[in-house]
C-alpha cells in the first residue's frame, strides 16, 4: 500500500527517423527551441501549427507527482507554490523528493518538463511552455486530496503520472473518495488526465485514476505510431500519445533519454490539454475531453482498441477543429452512467453548459507510471525524430493544401517520397540480437521503479 512506482521503462534505440518538411507559419513569439531528442515535437507539428495557434498561455497544469525542482533552468519562472498532502515533506511542493531508479532520480521534474519546460540549462523545452505548474507532493494515501487540492487552487488541467491498483468491480478504487474527488474537479473546470500503466505485458490490471469515469486515459506508442507493448490493454484508455524513448530532465537538470512508459504519454497529453484549454477558455471540461478524443489520429487496429483508445493525440486539430456535441466521449459517459446511478445532480460551473459533473469511488494504492528508469547505453543514443502518416479523413477535411496552416496534419511514418529534409530512411530498432532489423521496440528494464 502506498507505494509508488514508475514507468518511464529504459530502452535501447537508434532511431534514425526522416522528417517530413512542415508548413512554414510564423513562430510563436519568444518559444525556446526543443532538443533535437524531442521528437514528438516534429510528429506533432508543435513549432510550426500548434505554437502559431496557443503555447498554453494561462494555463495551470498541476503535476501530481513527487515535487518538482523549481530551480532549473528549464524551469524558471514556470512553478507555482503547491503543497505536499502527504504531510511527510516541509515546504510548498517545489522540491523534488524523488530518489528513483538507477540513473535517473526526479519524476516530479521531468513531467513538469515534459509540460512547460523553457529551454535554458540542458535545453529541454515542453510542449506548453506558456503554462505554469502547480507542484503536489502525493503518496499512496492521499491521491483524493491532491486532486482536490489542484481544483481548488485554478488547476484547468490535473496531470497524474501515477497508478493506483483497482478491480474490474471497483475500476476507482473502494472507499469512493476518489471518483468524488476527480468528480469535484471537473465541477471546478479541471480536466483530469492519467497514465493507463506499464504493465500490459504482465499483470495488466485495472488501474485507477485511469479507469475512473471523467478521466483521460493515456496509453503510450513509439515513434511509429505503434503502441508500446508494456501499454496497458484496457477499455477505459481513451487516446494515445508519445510513451516511447521520450527523455527529460532528472531533478538535477541532467537530460536522460532512452526511458518509456505512460507516465511520459500522461505528461505530453496534459500539455496537449493545456494547449487547447488556453486557446478555446470557453470550452467545459467535457468538450475539451470529447476534442482531444475525436480529433486523435487512428493507430493500431482499425477504430477504438484497448491499448491506444480512439488513437493517438494530434494537438494542432485538438486546438482548431471543432467536434460535434454528440461525438463519442466515453470517459463522460461512464461519468453520467455514475452521476445517475449514484444520484448526483451533475451541477457544472457556470461556464459549463454540458453535464459534466460529480463521481465517486475509492483511492488505493497509487503506483508511479513515470520514470522507473534506467539509461541504456548501446551503440548510440536513441534520437528520437519522430514522423508523420496522413491522418484518415473522418469528416470533409479541412485541409486545403499543403505548404500552409491547414495543410495535411501531422502524422506518423515515414515521409512521402521527396521533400524531406532528412535522410528517406525508415526508423529502424537495435534489437538484443544486433542490428539491421525492423523490429518492435526493445523491452527496457526500470518501468516499475522502486
Amino acid at each position: 500500500m502506498g507505494t509508488i512506482r514508475r514507468g518511464l521503462a529504459a530502452t535501447a534505440s537508434l532511431a534514425l527517423a526522416a522528417l517530413t518538411v512542415l508548413p512554414a507559419v510564423p513562430a510563436a513569439a519568444a518559444t525556446p527551441k526543443p532538443r533535437s531528442e524531442e521528437w514528438w515535437f516534429s510528429a506533432w507539428g508543435v513549432e510550426q501549427m500548434a505554437w502559431p495557434q496557443s503555447t498554453g498561455q494561462g494555463i495551470t497544469v498541476a503535476v501530481v507527482d513527487t515535487g518538482v525542482n523549481a530551480g532549473l533552468p528549464e524551469l524558471d519562472g514556470v512553478v507555482l507554490p503547491g503543497t505536499d498532502v502527504t504531510g511527510k515533506h516541509p515546504g510548498d511542493g517545489r522540491t523534488d523528493f524523488d530518489e528513483g531508479s538507477p540513473g535517473f532520480t526526479g519524476h516530479g521534474t521531468a513531467m513538469a518538463a515534459l509540460i512547460a519546460g523553457q529551454g535554458g540549462g540542458a535545453g529541454m523545452v515542453g510542449v506548453a511552455p506558456g503554462a505554469k505548474i502547480l507542484p503536489i507532493v502525493v503518496d499512496g494515501f492521499t491521491m483524493a486530496k491532491a486532486i482536490r487540492y489542484a481544483a481548488d487552487h485554478g488547476a484547468q488541467v490535473i496531470s497524474i503520472s501515477e497508478v493506483i491498483p483497482a478491480t474490474a468491480k471497483n475500476p476507482c478504487g473502494y472507499t469512493g473518495d476518489l471518483q468524488e474527488a476527480i468528480a469535484y474537479a471537473i465541477n471546478k473546470n479541471s480536466v483530469v488526465v492519467a497514465g493507463a500503466g506499464n504493465d500490459g505485458q504482465a499483470r495488466n490490471g485495472v488501474m485507477s485514476p485511469a479507469a475512473c469515469a471523467g478521466v483521460l486515459a493515456v496509453g503510450a506508442v513509439d515513434n511509429k505510431k505503434q503502441a508500446w507493448p508494456k501499454t496497458e490493454r484496457q477499455s477505459y484508455v481513451s487516446v494515445a500519445a508519445p510513451g516511447w524513448g521520450v527523455g527529460s530532465i532528472d531533478k538535477r537538470g541532467k537530460f536522460v533519454n532512452g526511458i518509456s512508459g505512460t507516465s511520459q504519454a500522461t505528461a505530453l497529453t496534459s500539455a496537449a490539454v493545456a494547449l487547447v484549454r488556453a486557446k478555446n477558455p470557453n470550452l467545459t471540461p467535457r468538450e475539451v475531453v470529447q476534442r482531444i478524443i475525436n480529433t486523435a489520429v487512428d493507430a493500431g487496429p482499425a477504430g477504438h482498441d484497448d491499448q491506444t483508445g480512439a488513437g493517438v493525440v494530434l494537438p494542432p486539430d485538438a486546438i482548431t477543429k471543432d467536434v460535434a456535441k454528440n461525438a463519442a466521449n466515453p470517459p463522460f459517459e461512464r461519468l453520467d452512467q455514475w452521476l445517475a446511478k449514484n444520484g448526483k445532480s451533475g451541477s457544472a460551473p457556470a461556464a459549463q453548459s454540458s453535464s459534466a459533473a460529480k463521481s465517486s469511488s475509492g483511492s488505493k494504492t497509487p503506483i508511479f507510471i513515470g520514470i522507473g528508469v534506467v539509461v541504456v547505453i548501446a551503440l548510440g543514443i536513441g534520437v528520437f525524430l519522430l514522423t508523420r502518416r496522413k491522418k484518415p479523413a473522418a469528416a470533409p477535411t479541412q485541409y486545403p493544401q499543403a505548404g500552409q496552416y491547414g495543410g495535411p496534419p501531422p502524422s506518423f511514418g515515414p515521409p512521402a517520397q521527396g521533400g524531406g529534409a532528412y535522410p528517406q530512411q525508415r526508423p529502424s530498432f537495435l534489437p538484443p540480437g544486433g542490428p539491421g532489423h525492423d523490429a518492435p521496440p526493445p523491452q527496457g528494464r526500470g518501468d516499475h521503479g522502486r
